[in-house]
């Protein structure tokens, strides 16, 4: 018996939409990584990017648990002298949700350009309401 490999023609995406209203930020961005990889189907294949369209509603009523929201940082350097910027996850979760949620989704993916591909699939929305709805998005109903 022969290994199924999909050709590129057999790959077909879907839409999904996660709500993240009180749930856990990394639980979902694990979820979300997840689908965007394309793990979920019974044809994934490490090597190919066979993952699906993700759209991410509520993202500003994620949680944190525990003392994360005072404790925990978001830091970046510029590539300049002395350019290390930091930002508290309370700051961040208030002010840009959607760049809490993308940060965590990109830490789950794979640092190659499956990854990068994988992440322009995502779609954050920090309210219940979303501009994607002549994809015909479902709702993701897995673990």
């Amino acid at each position: 018996m022969s290994t199924y490999m999909p050709k590129a023609s057999d790959i077909s995406r879907k839409w999904y939409i996660i709500d993240a209203e009180g749930k856990s930020l990394g639980r979902v961005a694990a979820t979300v990584a997840h689908v965007l990889r394309g793990k979920h189907k019974p044809t994934y294949t490490p090597h190919m990017d066979c993952g699906d369209h993700v759209i991410v509603i509520n993202a500003a009523k994620a949680v944190l648990t525990g003392k994360k929201l005072q404790n925990k940082y978001y830091r970046w350097h510029t590539g300049w002298i002395g350019g290390l910027k930091e930002v508290q996850y309370a700051k961040l979760m208030q002010e840009n949700p959607e760049k809490a949620m993308t940060i965590a989704v990109n830490g789950m993916l794979p640092n190659t350009t499956l990854g990068r591909s994988a992440l322009k699939r995502l779609r954050v929305y920090a309210g219940p309401e979303h501009k994607n709805a002549a994809q015909k998005p479902e709702v993701y109903t897995g673990k």
